[in-house]
């Protein structure tokens, strides 16, 4: 651990370096015991900087074995494992330097520099892994051109994979070979990339807009290629699409991707070179569900998006790193949608934002999009900077129209490219195209907290006059905070079902369906009404901000069934479910039989039979929210135990109401056609599931769920029907056999074993944590396989809210000292599984004290990385 990675890091204090470095030489040895790193620099002196300033590199970890100043001249140096100090440079303003490291790959569990991951070489350099391999400028704003040479033992390391184009390979010896690679355009040390190893390969080719032909690679174990083939088919849909709707060509002759099975991350953009968790790689319908295929599609898409979107233009600091990830994931979200339902997308997006970055915008994690400071960078890759940073990109598209956007990208990439920017570098390019003073705007960048908008309404003949207050709640870092702008997206509904219009407005901008909410309350008149609407609003979900509004259940029923937005149409039913279930929940703990309306029951039947509406909306529909949705909800003084009760109790009466409309949608969607991932097929196969999941509830369910469990022809169904057997009916029969199948079909595919453990992991009860307990001495269990880890630990911390969330603790006590064991190896790991405990707070006065009881045990320990110290006190409070 670099010695400075305790002290707080703060926007403000940022300043460009002393020195940059233009041209980065290295050469890689890679010996079966051991590497070695000769790295030559040629760095410039900035402009007034003073001669005798002393150059100073960051370093991790590093054994030094020589440096040397290359021409005339001496220096000194102070060395230590964690940084290099020069003095006595030359005046020149150029000047070139030798520095020789000495690694151990084979012993780096911690996933960051260069480590080996089943006998393969690999490189993860973001955020500040490229100290743990030579000493350097480590910051993104520093841009060098690379050149790189690795030399092998060929036997074992056939493959050797940089950054850029192969200029030159060739034989050292009988036993060594060699690989020289090319990056001409300038890229910070985070993109550096390095792949070393015996890999299979499937390959294809892609020409651009241009006319040119770029060569196609993914690497993976031998054996799988075909594994990769809708990896590949996402990647070239993928330039298409960037060119097609961005403008955006790819710059290099060759673009490579390696999967590897131990990676703390999903995948990383390297430049030239991604490199990839092989969970968002490999797939066929046997071993990857219709889930997997849509975050294949995603991720390839992600990062192939951050050539221009991150390398290209990259961020000056960390504080700007949504520059990079927000705007990328909104790229790969709507890239996703044009491959997709685009109704059904925006739905998934706003469901994973409200699980995921919400909670973390009402706890003690919360910071704003752009945070102000940090300890420990790598805690800061966060919800709220790719999904709500997503979310901002959204609205200033939303706020500017499409074609506005479009010529402001266009000038960013213009203006920008082969720069390190900031987020006032993005919104200049905007301001400049569209005339628009986006200062306010900007509010969202640098405000933490979810808005909320409580609004009222009332209607005279003609007119609709809508009360409209903005409020965030306020933080210890930010007491007072100012009006958001808010495009809230709004229509008008008439008791027809057809959209209504109106004449006039006043009291805010009102244009193009869009109401812009600028000040702290709104008083807003639409004139010329002529009846009284039903009012769909925030549709789209085109601000990530929550509602306080009273509706009419038979308002909320209308729009559920009228609504021409497809997410306004969802989320008029999520209302009255989430509204029903916090009803049964107060009731569960009075000690009160649950009842619910019976006209939001039969409103299931109905949308499961709704020929007109996509069977993946549909299965939307009907998925209920979530235990944590529901305790989002609720706000404080949780009692989970409550909440599953109350949740189950609504599933099974929407099971026995509907049971012959849900038995024949379940019936008729079964398909003997051969397996196909595109959206139609996923879509139909989660209706089905979800009709399985409520069918199984009933007094025949168990038949039921065994039978798809033993017929299913691929892994979608097959896990659909394992989760439903180990879910709702645990220690049966029927159900260890299920298991028993599974774990010896699946022994030695570990993405799918990976899902025997999660649906373990997530079954619900205080019997979970003996579960988790035997599972983790399996023969299969490695607590060095970060896929494995989250699969069975991440999995039960976050999806399993009765078991996690036991009323004694145990479950806490107990995962905290997993959290301690990973975090000797792996901090980025157990710092990220760390967070499950972000809405401690949240819980029931029992709960609370026992889970601030684990925190103390994690920050009090005799050995614990800045890491896991970062998180556990920032939650702690």
């Amino acid at each position: 651990m670099h010695e400075n990675s305790s002290q707080v890091v703060r926007l403000e204090d940022y300043r460009p370096s002393d020195f940059l470095i233009l041209q980065t030489r290295l050469t890689f040895r890679l010996a079966p015991d051991g590497a070695t790193v000769r790295a030559e620099l040629m760095f410039e002196r900035r402009d007034g900087v003073e001669a005798d300033t002393p150059l100073i590199l960051d370093g991790d970890g590093l054994t030094l074995k020589r440096v040397e100043l290359k021409g005339a001249g001496k220096m000194a140096y102070e060395a230590s494992p964690d940084q290099l100090v020069l003095t006595g440079l030359p005046h020149e303003k150029h000047f070139q330097m030798l520095i020789e490291t000495e690694l151990d790959p084979d012993s780096n569990k911690a996933l960051m520099g260069l480590y080996r991951s089943n006998g393969v070489y690999c490189t993860q350099c973001e955020p500040e892994g490229f100290r743990r391999i030579t000493y350097f400028l480590d910051r993104p704003d520093i841009l060098s051109t690379y050149h790189v040479r690795i030399e092998a033992p060929k036997a074992t390391n056939p493959l050797l994979l940089s950054n850029g184009n192969r200029i030159a390979n060739g034989t050292l010896d009988n036993s060594w070979h060699f690989a020289e690679w090319h990056d001409p355009h300038p890229k910070p040390s985070y993109l550096f990339a390095l792949v070393a190893g015996d890999l299979g390969c499937l390959r294809d080719s892609f020409t651009t807009m241009s006319g040119r032909e770029v060569e196609l690679a993914i690497h993976v174990e031998h054996g799988k290629e075909k594994l990769g083939l809708y990896a590949m088919d996402a990647l070239k849909r993928s330039m298409k699409w960037d060119e097609e709707e961005f403008g955006r060509e790819y710059d290099l002759d060759i673009f490579n991707i390696v999967a590897v099975s131990d990676f703390n991350m999903g995948a990383m953009e390297n430049k030239g070179l991604n490199i990839f968790n092989d969970k968002y790689v490999l797939a066929d319908e046997a071993t990857a569900t219709d889930s997997d295929f849509a975050n294949i599609e995603a991720i390839i898409a992600h990062e192939y998006f951050h050539n221009w979107t991150g390398n290209r233009i990259t961020c000056r600091d960390w504080f700007q790193l949504c520059l990079k990830e927000g705007l990328t994931v909104y790229r790969d979200h709507e890239f996703c949608a044009d491959q997709r339902s685009r109704g059904v997308k925006r739905i998934s997006e706003v469901r994973a934002l409200r699980a995921l970055q919400f909670p973390e915008d009402q706890g003690p994690l919360a910071h704003p999009v752009r945070p102000r400071r940090y300890r420990e960078i790598n805690n800061f890759y966060t919800a709220t900077i790719y999904e709500k940073g997503s979310e901002i990109v959204r609205m200033l598209r939303t706020i500017l129209g499409a074609e506005t956007f479009r010529a402001g990208m266009d000038l960013y990439f213009k203006r920008h490219d082969g720069q390190a920017c900031t987020i006032e570098d993005f919104l200049k390019v905007f301001e400049d195209v569209s005339g628009r003073d986006l200062s306010q705007f900007s509010l969202w960048y640098n405000q933490s907290g979810t808005p909320n908008l409580a609004l009222s309404e009332s209607y005279a003949p003609g007119t609709l006059t809508l009360d409209i207050e903005q409020s965030i709640s306020p933080t210890p870092a930010e007491n007072h905070k100012r009006p958001m702008h808010i495009p809230l997206a709004f229509g008008l509904i008439g008791h027809d079902g057809k959209e209504l219009d109106f004449l006039t407005a006043e009291g805010a901008v009102v244009e193009n369906g869009l109401i812009h909410l600028q000040e702290r309350h709104h008083r807003i008149s639409l004139h010329g009404i002529k009846e009284r609407p039903v009012l769909s609003l925030n549709r789209g979900f085109s601000a990530p901000v929550t509602l306080t509004i009273e509706q009419e259940p038979q308002d909320l029923i209308f729009l559920a069934g009228h609504d021409s937005d497809p997410f306004a149409r969802w989320q008029a039913f999520h209302t009255l479910l989430s509204e029903a279930l916090m009803a049964a929940y107060r009731l569960v703990l009075g000690g009160k039989q649950v009842e619910f309306q019976q006209d939001i029951v039969f409103l299931a039947g109905k949308i499961a039979t709704d020929e007109s509406l996509e069977p993946a909306y549909r299965a939307l529909a009907l998925t209920l929210p979530s235990e944590t949705d529901i305790a989002r909800d609720i706000g404080n003084d949780i009692d989970p135990d409550a909440i599953f009760n109350a949740r189950n109790a609504l599933a099974v009466q929407i099971a026995k109401a509907n049971r012959e409309a849900f038995s024949q949608t379940y019936a008729g969607l079964h398909d003997d056609a051969p397996f196909s991932p595109d959206a139609d097929s996923a879509g139909r196969r989660a209706l089905r599931n979800t009709m399985l999941g409520y069918l199984a509830r009933l007094d025949d369910g168990l038949f039921l769920a065994q039978r798809h469990t033993k017929t299913a022809t691929n892994m979608t169904d097959l896990i659909a029907g394992l989760g439903t057997l180990v879910h709702e009916y645990g220690a049966t029969t029927q159900t260890q056999a299920a298991l028993d199948d599974y774990a010896q079909r699946y022994a030695t595919t570990p993405l799918a074993l990976d899902k025997w453990f999660q649906v373990q992991a997530t079954a619900p009860g205080p019997q979970a944590l003996e579960t988790i307990s035997v599972l983790m001495k399996h023969p299969a269990f490695h607590i060095d396989n970060p896929n494995r880890v989250r699969a069975l630990l991440g999995a039960f911390s976050t999806g399993n809210q009765t078991g996690f969330h036991r009323a004694d603790g145990a479950a806490y006590a107990f995962f905290a000292q997993a959290l301690l064991a990973i975090d000797k190896d792996n901090p980025q790991l157990s710092a990220r599984l760390a967070t499950a405990f972000r809405s401690w707070r949240a819980l029931g006065p029992m709960r609370q004290e026992k889970a601030r009881q684990a925190l103390l045990v994690m920050v009090e320990a005799s050995a614990v990385s800045v890491d896991l110290r970062d998180i556990v006190e920032r939650t702690i409070g």
